[in-house]
This record gives C-alpha cells, structure tokens and sequence, in this order.
C-alpha cells in the first residue's frame, strides 16, 4: 500500500510542506476475547523545504487504489470479532487491539493446504496427477472438505500446520491434533499465511501462480442454494467490500465458515497487489451467514483508500 503524497506548490519564494497524517485505526464491538476493540497509534510526517527560486513541481504520479490502515468502526452482535492488514511492501501489519486473539480457521486454512501439498510435490521432483489438481483446485474454488482432508492426509496430518507455523512465522497459531479446521489462528497470522502464499514461500515457484489464481476464481454466494453439508459458495466477504479498480488489480481470496455450538466461526481472507486482509469473528448462528460476510465487507470498504488521477 502506497503513501499517498499531497504535493502543494507556490507560485512565490517559499514551498511549505505539508503534513500527511495516518489516523488511529478504531475497531468498536463487545466481546470476550477483544475487550471493548483496537486502535493504531496515528503517525505523522512533515516536511518543510524552503528555496529562493523553486521551480516548477513535476506533476505527481498516479496512484492506484488500494487499502491502508484507516478508522474502521464495526458493531458485531457476538463474542468476538478482530481484523488485521498486512503492507506487502513493508511487512507492517495494523489491525485491531485483539489482533492476536485467536479463532477456529476452519476452511481458510484449505488454500495452504493446496499450497503445502503442489510445494512438496514439486521439491519431490514429481507433477500432481490430475486428481490431486482436481482435489486443489475443488478445495480452494468451492471449499469442498473431502478433497481438502485428502490431501491434508496426504501430507502428513498435522505435519502440513506444524509446517504452515514454521515456513510462514506464525506465532499465534496453535495445532488441534488430526482436525485442519479446528486449527487455532490470529487475524495477524491470518495475514502472515496470505502473505506466505503470495510470496511464494507457500507453494514454491512452481505453483504460486496457480494457487492465486484458483483463489481468485472462488465461486458461489451465502444463498442456501450455494451452501452444502461438506462444500459451499466461498465467493463473499471482503471482495464485496471492494471497489472494480482494486478488484481489476487481482484479488485472491478464501473464507472459512462453520456453526460451531451455536455459533458462526467465519473468517474472511482477501490477498491483493499489495496487501493482505483477514477478519475473524464469531457471532449468533441465528444471524446467519450473510451478516458475517457484510461485516468482512464494511471492514474492507472502510479500509479502501481511492486512486488518484493522473495530473495534465
């Protein structure tokens, strides 16, 4: 995510530079786990240049649009609900006060799954068959659980999250024996495992691209009929909240979504040009699942920094 840089020129002796604030990034809800919600602290920028005969300013460069850390406030109806944004040009991650507090990943945790399995088998020195590409790409684009549990057995179980903790530098995940869903997950390792795959650390040289792009083929909505006992429509969320200008830039997504004891656990994913969002959260399943995927959307809407035009 680029800075965006407001150039102000003067048609005297003196050029006065401004100041670029980043507001405080303010997530509200009640909950457990989260408290009463997050904050970033603001940072400032200023600069102050001063010539005797400036000349003229070049015109500023385009910018494309994008998401950066910004107030972002969400009224969520359960006991937890946190969020996290990874710059891919830095690596800083902001996010909300809970940003380590953990939730079920459920089938979020497919797309490292596919990714874990094409890296090995190419290290291996080996191709897929047409199955195994098949059971990835029917586990990222519709979230089928049978091929995701195939070939997390055929990893090795839990050796395929011990390796997801070690290879992508999570710190707050934790292993559930034999139970990929059941893994326990951070909105900030969230980001840290969408940043793993897009970097290809992931899936490897080979299948980086591919992986990426069956992410962003993901299909189906929260409506009934797209919504089965072992896969469903994973096309929702974040993307939702997202402008055709990002969206063009590619976006590569997976969501997570299970009724657990009464409970929505879901989880929204969204890899962009240069950022990461995850939002995670656990409300009422009388609720249903449209208003989880709402809430991933207002948290990337209001996430969105506009483009700017080029200058003639």
């Amino acid at each position: 995510m680029r800075s965006r840089v407001v150039m102000l020129a003067a048609a005297i002796a003196i050029l006065v530079g401004g100041v670029l604030a980043v507001p405080s990034a303010l997530a509200r809800f009640g909950g457990k786990d989260g408290g009463s919600g997050g904050s970033l602290s603001s940072s400032w920028h200023t600069a102050t240049t001063a010539s005797a005969s400036p000349s003229p300013s070049p015109s500023p460069s385009p910018e494309p649009a994008t998401l950066a850390p910004r107030p972002v406030s969400v009224k969520v109806a359960g006991e937890f609900f946190s969020w996290a944004l990874l710059d891919r040009e830095t690596g800083k991650i902001s996010g909300s006060r809970n940003i380590t507090a953990t939730n079920s990943t459920e089938s979020m945790i497919k797309a490292w799954i596919v990714a874990d399995y094409l890296r090995r088998t190419a290290a291996s020195g080996k191709k897929p068959t047409s199955a195994r590409l098949t059971q990835a790409s029917k586990a990222i684009r519709d979230s089928d659980d049978s091929a995701a549990q195939s070939l997390y057995l055929a990893g090795g179980a839990d050796a395929v999250v011990k390796r997801m903790i070690k290879i992508c530098g999570l710190t707050d995940t934790k292993l559930y024996h034999a139970w990929w869903s059941r893994t326990q997950i951070s909105a900030r390792d969230a980001v840290r495992m969408g940043n793993c795959i897009a970097d290809g650390r992931a899936a490897g040289p080979r299948w980086t691209s591919w992986v990426l792009t069956e992410m962003a083929k993901v299909r189906g909505t929260t409506a009934l009929k797209d919504q089965h006992p072992t896969r469903g429509g994973g096309r929702w969320g974040i993307i939702d909240g997202l402008p055709e200008e990002i969206i063009k830039q590619g976006v590569s997504i997976k969501n997570g979504w299970t009724v657990v004891g009464g409970d929505w656990h879901l989880n929204c994913l969204a890899i962009g040009r240069d950022w990461v969002l995850a939002v995670l959260m656990r409300y009422p399943d009388i609720k249903g699942l449209d208003y989880g995927a709402k809430v991933c959307a207002s948290v990337a809407r209001q996430l969105v920094v506009p483009g700017t035009a080029a200058t003639r």
